[in-house]
């Protein structure tokens, strides 16, 4: 399951209805092999509004009114993620929470798991 916190599902309504965006559109949720961490194999979020259904193989939730689509890969990494949109002194921008992540990089934009626990 992927859970998104109240203020961040407004937020993605709020950019999909602005942007005119189909109502079957969903919020995409991967997680690529990039980033900085020390730690094990470096991986990186990625999120994007996706206009079309679901992918062969992905796996759909729903979480406060709006659609996720996560494939089998990333769904590894991620099981249980939570997603906040959070604003403050130094930006605005969304936030993962991810009980998965045992390292995270010192810019706080990738991070690792231990990979035989996913194996």
């Amino acid at each position: 399951m992927i859970n998104l916190t109240r203020k961040a599902a407004e937020e993605l309504k709020r950019v999909m209805q602005e942007n005119n965006l189909p109502e079957q559109s969903a919020l995409r949720v991967e997680v690529r092999e990039d980033g900085c961490s020390s730690h094990g194999t470096p991986l990186s979020y990625y999120i994007k509004i996706d206009e079309k259904s679901a992918l062969e193989g992905d796996q759909v939730f729903e979480s406060e009114g709006v659609k996720i689509f996560v494939d089998q890969t990333s769904l590894k990494y991620i099981q249980g993620l939570s997603l906040d949109f959070v604003e403050s002194i130094q930006g605005r921008g969304f936030a993962f929470t991810n009980p998965n992540a045992k390292h995270s990089c010192g810019c706080g934009h990738s991070f690792s798991v231990d990979e035989e626990e996913k194996n």
